[in-house]
């Protein structure tokens, strides 16, 4: 019998074929303009663009990336966000990259993991919730979601799953993956909720600026 691991493989072919079949006639959206996504959200103020190495963008294959630096006014925390965005996913070549997988790659081990959901201005979403530590003595909280036209997701198979049935009624297959990490200084909880906090008030923002 062939195990969980052995089908994972397989799964990505299948899927790989219906979506070519699902996305033939796929009308892909025009790309946003993530340069000009807002430099004040709420009480967030950008301070930095933060740079992303070639063999970074060479491996994330995204069309569209915004990697920034937020700080919040009058508490003084801080929180990074980072969106690619995927135009097609047509034949499963340009997909987004799953953050439990990029940790480890570089140098992180998770302490802890789950779901949570976080109540929004354009309701309530669910959200990776990862805590994870480097070799180096760093430590970060980190959140992601994948974010579609017509939904919200979490899990990576769940975004898998239906990628087939939106392409099929959209004929689009467009996704962004968003993360928001927040480090850890010596106050766990406190990282916990600069990164909620921040998450709030980006998604209503993402939701109007991303294609719909």
């Amino acid at each position: 019998m062939l195990n969980r691991i052995a089908l994972v493989p397989l799964a990505l072919v299948a899927q790989a074929i219906l979506v070519a079949l699902a996305s033939g006639r796929e009308h892909p959206p025009a790309m946003p303009d993530l340069a000009a996504f807002p430099a004040s959200i709420s009480d967030w103020q950008r301070i930095s663009e933060q740079p992303i190495a070639q063999d970074i963008r060479d491996q994330l294959a995204a069309d569209r990336l915004l990697c920034r630096l937020y700080v919040n006014s009058p508490t003084g925390s801080a929180a990074e966000l980072l969106v690619a965005w995927f135009q097609s996913q047509r034949g499963g070549k340009t997909q987004p990259h799953s953050p439990a997988v990029c940790l480890p790659g570089a140098g992180f081990t998770p302490d802890e993991s789950g779901v949570i959901r976080l109540d929004t201005a354009e309701g309530t979403i669910p959200a990776n919730l990862y805590v994870a530590s480097s070799t180096a003595g760093q430590r970060a909280v980190v959140l992601y979601w994948y974010q579609t036209p017509r939904r919200i997701l979490a899990g990576e198979w769940e975004s898998k799953f239906w990628l087939v049935p939106d392409a099929i009624r959209d004929h689009r297959t467009d996704v962004a993956l968003v993360r928001v990490v927040a480090w850890v200084s010596d106050d766990l909880q406190g990282a916990k909720d600069t990164a909620s906090a921040f998450a709030k008030a980006v998604f209503p923002v993402l939701r109007g600026t991303l294609p719909r």
